[in-house]
């Protein structure tokens, strides 16, 4: 039986093929395109499992691709990108990518990063009907939704993770490492920045309602809610 569907979208050739060779030879099933409007119309006609997105393509680039999927979609996905840049990476989270990775990658870390994501996938609507309160700041597990007060705040789907981990968890001090592990999946050492960039992209668009508060050297934990203090 053929496994889950990869989707690939990547320009340069040689990339693609040893992505696809990989992801085939870990039991995927796989398309490719080099092109991001194909992209979109493969997403609605296969109904992959997860996207592997390239950020610099020849007709809409990466993060349009990225934003156009969120627009009606969770569907998972990884996005590459050919600079260590933070503000790429910044970029593409808000864009709603669940993860990046950086060219050029380890092709095993990056089957790797898939089979984590897909894990953290199927746990998403975990646990169903949930609510957490942290003041003003509301999560629904079960609609996906973060308020605070009557004002919905949009969430790329690993930041409402994050955020409902921490929460679920307030007062206690988790490692970025353990993070990764909850969050993403990971088994394995993941790049810790990751946790940071999505910590800090929780933090603008919450604002004072923010719940985060960072332990130097060690990791994050959700402080206590405005009524509870003093």
């Amino acid at each position: 039986m053929a496994g889950e569907t990869i989707l690939v979208v990547e320009d340069e050739q040689a990339i693609a093929s040893f992505v696809a060779a990989y992801l085939r030879k870990d039991g995927f099933a796989v398309r490719v395109t080099a092109s991001g409007r194909e992209a979109l119309t493969l997403v609605h006609s296969e109904d992959p499992s997860l996207v592997i997105l390239d950020l610099m393509l020849p007709d809409l680039d990466g993060m349009e691709v990225c934003r156009r999927i969120r627009e009606s979609s969770t569907l998972p996905v990884l996005m590459l990108t050919a600079r260590d840049d933070d503000l790429d990476k910044i970029a593409g989270l808000e864009a709603g990518a669940d993860d990046y990775l950086t060219k050029p990658f380890n092709p095993r870390e990056l089957v790797a990063r898939v089979r984590a994501i897909l894990r953290r996938s199927a746990l998403r609507a975990q646990p169903e009907g949930g609510i957490l309160k942290h003041g003003d700041l509301l999560l629904d597990a079960g609609r996906r939704e973060c308020r605070v007060g009557e004002e919905e705040i949009r969430l790329a789907p690993k930041e409402f993770d994050l955020l409902w981990e921490l929460l679920d968890h307030k007062g206690l001090v988790l490692t970025r490492d353990q993070l990764l592990e909850r969050v993403w999946g990971y088994t394995f050492a993941g790049d810790t920045r990751t946790v940071d960039v999505h910590v800090r992209q929780l933090r603008r668009k919450l604002g004072d309602a923010a719940p985060i508060v960072t332990v130097w050297g060690i990791g994050y934990k959700a402080g206590p809610a405005p009524a509870e203090t003093g």
